[in-house]
């Protein structure tokens, strides 16, 4: 059976693209705006990512239980509508010079919480549509997209904001998300549906969700691992910017055109990310990918002393660390969300999804300021050395596991 055969498939596929581009260009033209439009810091980029992902540390894993007990369809509808009228707001009030960095903050938030939902819908919708031996080549083909996405995003959002403004980049941006909830409406109902679990407490479910990842003997070294990882990745993330922008000096237009190297990068890591995982095993497959970050986040600190020796010889290395980075993103996510998604039953899907974000965005919160904070103090570079050392040790820690072993099962 072919995915293209797959009935629904192709429209939550064309959908989740156009989020994919609303994702990663709302991220670069906000930190942009927040960085040459409110004059702000590595630490205030690192409270608006804080903040964006507050929400799951306090409704994350309520978000999975009802995710579990109510229709699927209607909750990416409505949460893809909402984040493109809240991007419209952001615009809006800076039309009005009335935005600061608390209110956009508290926007976020709200974002955040849509996000919440959206996100585990989305998972949590696709073993519904797709057969278990499928999985792991349909989260290939979305981050597939999300690679297109994150390579010609950053570097369109570069040219655009350029061009009009990272405001107007942002009212702009807001028809991605409106344009997928208009696609998810038209999508039909999956055949396969959870078992209703309406007469459960809301505190079993919880406890429920919960155990399961857990008390897994494999699942729950991986969410521990992947907790970790959050919070240097993280950090990266969050110094990135001004780390280039800032620290080297060089151009919005060349920060978009560096992470679209790695789009680049995870559209090859998809590429092959099923074939990896079949020959190798899912297990060994994530292992490997975990042990590139570093080196990547190391070729990215080289380009801070080679640039007193070159400009152009400071962006290829950032270039080629850049496209490490997305080539281990992905290999892994394709092949690390569809053991997830094979193993877990129906009706655990979102509380399965929801534990282990809340707790992947939670890292977020403290390594995000944190970063900024060590970046205003020190330098982005002296982060990017702690960030490349905590991603060496995840790398360790997971290669060293029984993880390594897993595979994933057909059927």
């Amino acid at each position: 059976m072919k995915l293209s055969s797959v009935n629904g498939f192709s429209v939550f596929w064309i959908a989740s693209t156009s989020t994919y581009f609303g994702t990663y260009i709302t991220t670069f033209a906000l930190q942009v705006f927040i960085v040459v439009n409110q004059n702000g810091t590595a630490l205030d980029v690192g409270w608006i990512n804080a903040s964006r992902w507050l929400p799951y540390v306090f409704i994350g894993l309520l978000a999975g239980v009802l995710i579990d007990r109510v229709n699927r369809k209607f909750i990416l509808v409505t949460t893809d509508i909402g984040r493109g009228i809240l991007l419209v707001l952001i615009f809006l009030l800076y039309s009005l010079d009335l935005i600061n960095i608390l209110y956009l903050a508290l926007i976020m938030i709200f974002f955040g919480i849509l996000s919440i939902f959206n996100d585990a819908a989305s998972q949590s919708l696709i073993p519904q549509f797709v057969p278990r031996h499928l999985l792991t080549r349909a989260n290939a083909r979305l981050e597939q997209s999300a690679a297109v996405a994150e390579t010609s995003g950053p570097a369109l959002a570069g040219w655009i904001t350029a061009l009009i403004s990272a405001p107007f980049t942002l009212l702009i941006n807001s028809a991605t998300y409106l344009i997928s909830g208009i696609l998810m409406n038209f999508l039909k109902q999956p055949n396969k549906a959870p078992t209703p679990v309406s007469s459960i407490s809301i505190g079993q479910l919880l406890k429920e969700g919960v155990s399961w990842v857990y008390r897994h003997k494999y699942l729950r070294i991986l969410a521990f691992n992947t907790h970790v990882w959050f919070l240097f990745h993280s950090m990266t993330t969050t110094v990135f910017i001004t780390y280039v922008l800032l620290e080297l000096g060089l151009s919005s237009f060349i920060l978009g055109v560096t992470l679209a190297v790695a789009g680049i990068g995870a559209v090859v890591g998809a590429t092959f990310s099923p074939s990896i995982g079949i020959k190798l095993g899912v297990g060994k497959a994530i292992s490997i990918a975990r042990i590139l970050y570093c080196p990547a986040v190391v070729l990215i600190i080289l380009a801070h002393p080679i640039q007193f020796i070159s400009e152009v010889g400071a962006i290829i290395m950032l270039m080629v660390g850049q496209f490490f980075y997305g080539l281990a993103m992905g290999v892994e996510g394709p092949n690390e969300m569809g053991y997830r998604q094979s193993i877990t039953p129906l009706q655990l899907q979102g509380r399965m999804n929801t534990t282990m974000r809340s707790i992947n965005r939670s890292m977020i919160i403290i390594g995000a300021p944190l970063g900024g904070f060590i970046a205003n103090e020190y330098g982005s570079h002296y982060v990017l050395m702690i960030s490349a050392t905590g991603l060496a040790l995840c790398a360790i820690w997971l290669i060293l596991s029984p993880m390594r072993n897993v595979k994933l099962e057909n059927g």
